[in-house]
């Protein structure tokens, strides 16, 4: 069984700063890919970055110069690095990661929990 667990969320004032954490567990192969998306109340699920294994991140154009997405390979863990944070922002965080664990011919894609994070004075 693959688990993907978030951390970091919170509330912070317009301007700051967050950084969430994912880890990847379980009987798994190969990551293949690691990236993060976001829901905010009434809208739809959002790319926010995403990160190949072995390549470079990709970032929603809303995010860009703001975000920083990054692994650590041997810690099966995604990073989103938050900057400058508005209050567009907000909303619920999801870890999201294609995977093949040992049990299964293909890959899969997995999703965390969810983190809120809520930008506010």
């Amino acid at each position: 069984q693959v688990q993907l667990v978030e951390s970091g969320g919170g509330l912070v004032q317009p301007g700051g700063s967050l950084r969430l954490s994912c880890k990847a567990s379980g009987r798994i192969f190969a990551i293949n890919a690691m990236g993060w998306y976001r829901q905010a109340p009434g809208k739809e699920r959002e790319l926010v970055a995403a990160m190949p294994t072995g390549g470079t991140g990709a970032y929603a154009d809303s995010v860009k110069g703001r975000f920083t997405i990054s692994r650590d390979n041997a810690l099966n863990t995604v990073y989103l690095q938050m900057n400058s944070l508005k209050p567009e922002d907000t909303a619920v965080y999801y870890c999201n990661a294609l995977i093949k664990p040992f049990s299964t011919v293909l890959s899969g894609n997995y999703w965390g929990q969810g983190t809120q994070v809520t930008v506010s004075s």
